[in-house]
């Protein structure tokens, strides 16, 4: 997936709420600009940081700067937008670059399915069980080189997990993607002390047969794209 407009380089000022934030950009302005993420953001938000912005002249929009990128110490990056790990599995899956679920031919986004609930991804294909798939931003990173999720509280998440063990349970494929949207980790483990509740829920739907998988990123100025799967340790 590739940014449509050139990223423009500054420095965080501050994340004023869960959607907005006010950025000094390296040519001397200072701007507003939306926070594609209702995360806690926890250790992407400190004043100072150095952040990438992707400017836009849409009208229809109230802010003409959205955040798209974190640089962190050692040359490594981190994604901030929410909505990019759909769009990057997206093209993953239509082109077979899921390893698990190369086999399936055919992909669709936002299918309805569970009690009210869209699922991220149907893949289909001849002789093979429907697979639903719900993918998930991972950019928490506290300890080491292991990315972790949540990194708040996710009641949906949690429902998420119940439906997907419902398809499981009707004779279908079930898989919770998480994707790293962070270069500096390794490996993946849930988030138990932050959301107990959303653990409880994934032993739960891994005891019912959902599958989880975890892929990293390559992430640069010009965009996001899948790199390889990570070890999960749940």
């Amino acid at each position: 997936m590739r940014f449509q407009t050139p990223l423009l380089r500054g420095k965080l000022l501050r994340r004023w709420n869960r959607f907005l934030s006010e950025v000094a950009l390296d040519d001397g302005r200072e701007v507003r600009a939306h926070c594609p993420n209702p995360g806690a953001m926890l250790g992407l938000k400190a004043p100072g940081t150095p952040v990438w912005v992707e400017p836009n002249d849409d009208p229809r929009r109230k802010l003409r700067f959205a955040w798209r990128l974190a640089e962190l110490p050692g040359g490594h990056w981190a994604g901030i937008d929410t909505s990019v790990p759909n769009r990057v599995v997206g093209e993953g899956l239509r082109a077979g670059a899921v390893p698990a679920l190369a086999a399936y031919p055919h992909v669709r986004a936002e299918v309805k399915y569970g009690q009210r609930s869209r699922v991220d991804f149907l893949a289909t294909g001849p002789g093979l069980p429907d697979a639903y798939v719900e993918v998930k931003n991972v950019h928490l990173r506290r300890d080491a080189d292991w990315a972790e999720f949540p990194d708040c509280v996710t009641a949906r998440g949690a429902r998420h997990l119940v439906e997907l063990g419902d398809m499981v349970a009707a004779g279908h494929r079930a898989v919770m993607l998480y994707l790293v949207q962070r270069t500096d980790c390794a490996r993946f483990r849930l988030a138990r002390d932050l959301d107990p509740a959303y653990a409880a829920a994934f032993d739960r739907a891994r005891d019912r047969g959902v599958e989880a998988i975890c892929l990293d990123t390559s992430i640069s100025p010009e965009g996001v794209s899948l790199r390889d799967p990570l070890p999960l340790f749940p």
